[in-house]
């Protein structure tokens, strides 16, 4: 890890602070870097015009008891990696060739849309219970990094 990826990595922790979700454990960032240049940001929160879990005072998946990793349709909330993609299409970037940092290992359907966005590296601090997603990475020549902290 460079001085960069750990720049980085302090910008997707503090874009997890914006996150709409009711879960304060999964509060979720990412950044989109190209060039050593940011291009999007991205936090896990309901879509534009909904409620938020945080405004509707509760976790639907808490609720129904959905473990974490599973059932990611079941949800008001959009992936913080999903919603940094988005934000590139809506604004016109190209990402190709992209390095995503986000504070969570991305789930399997983030990892087939970033294989698919073109994005080339991932690097992710805290895991995530879904093993199936390693397999997208694997396959599609994705890179996917731990972050390691600066030491001190």
């Amino acid at each position: 890890m460079d001085k960069w990826d750990h720049r980085f990595m302090d910008m997707a922790r503090l874009v997890s602070s914006w996150s709409s979700c009711f879960n304060e454990g999964r509060a979720i960032g990412a950044v989109i870097v190209k060039d050593k240049r940011v291009m999007t940001t991205g936090y896990n929160g309901a879509p534009a015009g909904m409620k938020t879990c945080k405004e509707r005072g509760e976790c639907l998946r808490r609720k129904l008891g959905i473990p974490s990793g599973t059932r990611a349709e079941i949800c008001y909330a959009i992936h913080a990696e999903q919603n940094a993609i988005i934000q590139a299409t809506k604004i016109g970037l190209s990402i190709q060739g992209a390095t995503l940092y986000t504070t969570h290992q991305p789930c399997s359907v983030c990892a087939k849309i970033i294989a698919n966005s073109g994005i080339r590296r991932v690097v992710y601090e805290q895991g995530y219970p879904d093993d199936f997603a390693l397999h997208f990475f694997e396959e599609t020549g994705v890179l996917l990094e731990r972050y390691e902290k600066e030491s001190a």
